[in-house]
């Protein structure tokens, strides 16, 4: 039988759950062939029904961090309710990870920062995309791309207020080892009265 050993020792010595959370990432990096930084977000809409897509991890520091338009379906969820869920599956490396927490937008100054390192073409596509809205057809959007970039030949591309940052800090973080005949592992973090606890759970 082909099992994992289970979580190493450093692991389970971690006080705070996102250290596991870093060391697992450094590892998708190295073997997942495309989008490490992938995760699956959950927000929830005005009747109470989920809507999951997919998004870019950009940064970690006190939480989770990632990029939007704030008009768009997940900005409009978001600022009518801020708690939001997001699950990493990395297929190369047989784990996963999903996380429950609060969402709040990150300052402007670290929007603008992070905005001015993507590539020119990508900043152009997140000031004319209006993100969520009906699209008459494909080209529409593409004549209104070359247009823009007509206009703005030789200036310098500023993020617009409605592309924001936002940042999920975990209050519950499941960790998801794989292994065979069902024999996976998982293991959850909750934050109570400022402490992680865990505890072990059935696969």
């Amino acid at each position: 039988m082909n099992t994992y050993d289970g979580f190493k020792e450093k692991e389970l010595n971690y006080i705070n759950p996102v250290d596991i959370f870093c060391d697992w990432f450094e590892e998708a990096k190295t073997h997942e062939p495309n989008d490490p930084d992938a995760m699956a977000l959950a927000t929830v809409n005005d009747e109470d029904l989920p809507n999951v897509r997919m998004v870019l991890l950009k940064k970690i520091d006190h939480g989770f961090v990632f990029f939007s338009n704030q008009n768009s379906q997940k900005g409009i969820e978001l600022n009518k309710n801020n708690n939001a869920a997001i699950c990493f599956h990395w297929k190369s490396i047989r784990k996963q990870v999903r996380m429950k927490g609060v969402v709040s937008k990150i300052k402007p100054i670290e929007a603008d920062d992070y905005f001015n390192t993507r590539p020119r073409g990508s900043r152009i596509g997140a000031i004319v995309s209006k993100q969520s809205s009906i699209l008459r057809n494909p080209d529409q959007f593409a004549k209104e791309y070359s247009s823009y970039l007509s206009t703005m030949e030789g200036k310098e591309i500023n993020r617009p207020a409605y592309w924001v940052g936002y940042r999920l800090v975990p209050n519950e973080i499941e960790f998801w080892l794989n292994s065979d005949y069902r024999l996976h592992q998982r293991l959850k973090f909750s934050f109570i009265d400022g402490i992680w606890t865990r505890e072990y759970l059935y696969p």
